[in-house]
């Protein structure tokens, strides 16, 4: 499971002295636990991966906001921990897998307007979760239906 593959890399950055990843590490760790109490259940791989994309997109945010304000400082720190995250993330699908998705999922689902853009996101979300920025599928999503 990919939650006992973090706590592995956890033990390991303790082990190696990696401060600032173990930290990173921890923070994955308090965002699982964090879920897992909230909703009481144990989080298989598939929401695990919803953690980390959730974690990746936030910082994401963070690094447009710390670049905007001129504070280079704090967004190396955000981009440092993206790439930590990233290391537990499946490899990511390029753009022509992701527009082949898109178009297997709009013929699926027949999707002809933008009005439909929740079905054809509800057959890629699965496919794509973790392997690319759910903004860029939905705004691809989006001109492919003619929005």
């Amino acid at each position: 499971m990919l939650k006992q593959h973090i706590q592995d890399a956890m033990k390991a950055a303790m082990k190696a002295g990696e401060k600032d990843k173990l930290g990173v590490i921890r923070l994955i760790m308090a965002a699982i636990k964090q879920r897992e109490v909230d909703e009481r259940i144990e989080l298989d791989d598939a929401q695990v991966l919803a953690v980390l994309d959730k974690m990746v997109k936030q910082r994401r945010d963070s690094i447009a906001q710390y670049a905007s304000a001129g504070r280079e400082d704090l967004a190396a720190v955000e981009r440092f921990e993206i790439g930590v995250i990233h290391a537990y993330l499946p490899a990511q699908l390029s753009e022509a897998e992701i527009a082949g998705l898109v178009d297997a999922a709009v013929s699926q689902t027949g999707a002809a307007a933008t009005s439909d853009m929740g079905k054809v996101m509800g057959v890629l979300r699965p496919q794509v979760q973790g392997r690319a920025d759910m903004g860029a599928v939905s705004a691809l999503v989006k001109q492919r239906l003619g929005g």
